[in-house]
């Protein structure tokens, strides 16, 4: 009996493996029976007539060894076969000759260098185990947001340990220019990459990329949360500027009032957490006009000629708009263009007369004319008042879906706006005066 107390004591001797992270109950026991039966398979050369049941609740294990009983004096191979008088005297006292005997052996009487081995075993393939784990739990969390806390700094990474422990490094290069990390601090990131290189894990995490970007929106926008307010696309120079095009799912919803919140309140958090990067929010259009229009905010163009097969927009802006639209060191329409996926280039509009300067932007007109017939002219490319009175009247009812007296109506107060600068001076006095002198009716 006392050999039998050996065996769960012997096993107890690794309960650090029954609870270890990332690995689950049902494969614990089978790195356990496999580990097992190799070292039986050492001792017996063979483990096919062996039989390991593991007890993960006891924290122990049973090993069986099935015997062919021989007659007394013919045993052959002491690990496949026993006489019938022993089989009989081991608490088996019917069995015949050419049956089977089952054995109890406990491993513990093997000794001291075969628990250190089978320990090795163990250990070996549970770390194994971690390792192939630890890959397929973050394979399966490459672009979502974590949490670390920082354990070490270097010149080119910095070491992270997130809730279990588990190593995340952010190199230099993902990260933010300016970042700065205590020891104890809590960094936010995303699961960048995941390298298995020699079955050696790296897990490499980000805070310079769009992802990130996205990810702190997701957490901190309700709207953006549950799917009211979609992301449709970001660009971003880390440290610097980002933007980043949102659509509502719901026309009650202002996408961009919403990630902004009143006074910045919404994105403040972002913009603290990015280190004061710029971030513009801007309303995404399939249109592609409207977008790279919106894109290149705060600049206001004049016009725009796209060449959709190239993916390129000729831009045209007053003088003075030109610097805005560029933005500080190119940055504005460098994500203008990342943004809009069209490579947008910048010009002066220089017009030979004074007549064709002068332009009015639609938002000017919203006193006569409707906020939504502006915004359908706006969505198939009319930005300003000649840009409509340009456009062929029967594009105006197809293209923008108006009424035909909507798109009438739309000309005539347009048409006035321009009808006394394109009139003659001496023809506008005498019209006046012909007004004047006429007589009442």
């Amino acid at each position: 009996m006392a050999k039998k107390d050996e065996t769960p004591n012997m096993v107890e001797r690794f309960a650090e493996f029954k609870d270890l992270k990332n690995i689950d109950k049902a494969t614990m026991v089978s790195v356990l029976e496999e580990s097992f039966r190799k070292e039986l398979t050492k001792m017996f050369g063979t483990d096919e007539n062996l039989d390991v049941i593991m007890n993960p609740d006891k924290g122990d294990v049973q090993i069986f060894q099935n015997l062919e009983v021989v007659a007394d004096g013919e045993v052959t191979d002491p690990k496949l076969q026993i006489e019938l008088s022993a089989a009989r005297a081991d608490d088996d006292p019917d069995v015949e000759i050419g049956e089977e005997h089952t054995k109890e052996i406990f491993f513990a009487d093997f000794g001291r260098r075969a628990i250190l081995n089978l320990r090795q075993t163990l250990q070996s393939k549970i770390l194994d185990l971690q390792k192939e784990a630890i890959i397929e739990k973050f394979k399966e969390l490459e672009g979502e947001l974590v949490s670390g806390e920082v354990y070490q700094t270097w010149s080119r990474e910095t070491l992270l340990l997130d809730d279990e422990k588990n190593e995340l490094l952010l190199p230099k290069s993902e990260a933010i220019p300016g970042d700065f990390f205590r020891k104890g601090e809590h960094v936010w990131a995303v699961i960048h990459k995941v390298d298995d290189k020699n079955n050696n894990p790296k897990i490499t995490v980000s805070r310079s990329s769009e992802t990130f970007l996205r990810r702190l929106f997701e957490r901190d926008i309700p709207e953006v949360t549950d799917g009211l307010v979609i992301i449709r696309a970001i660009a971003r120079i880390p440290g610097e500027r980002a933007k980043i095009a949102v659509e509502s799912m719901d026309d009650r919803i202002d996408p961009v009032g919403t990630c902004v919140g009143i006074k910045g309140s919404r994105i403040h958090g972002i913009v603290r957490e990015l280190h004061n990067e710029n971030i513009d929010v801007i309303q995404y259009t399939s249109n592609p006009s409207l977008f790279i229009q919106r894109a290149l905010s705060p600049a206001r163009i004049k016009s725009i000629h796209l060449d959709e097969d190239e993916k390129r927009a000729e831009v045209f802006l007053e003088p003075d708009q030109v610097s805005l639209a560029i933005g500080k060191g190119g940055l504005n329409i460098k994500l203008a263009s990342k943004l809009t996926g069209y490579v947008i280039d910048v010009f002066r509009d220089s017009p030979s007369d004074a007549a064709e300067e002068e332009d009015i932007y639609l938002d000017e007109f919203k006193d006569e004319i409707d906020g939504w017939v502006i915004d359908a002219l706006k969505d198939m490319g009319c930005i300003t008042a000649k840009s409509v009175l340009k456009t062929p009247r029967e594009d105006l009812i197809d293209k923008a879906d108006l009424e035909e007296d909507t798109v009438d109506d739309v000309l005539r107060i347009l048409a006035a706006e321009f009808e006394d600068d394109e009139m003659p001076e001496d023809e506008a006095e005498s019209a006046e005066t012909e007004s004047t002198d006429a007589p009442a009716q």
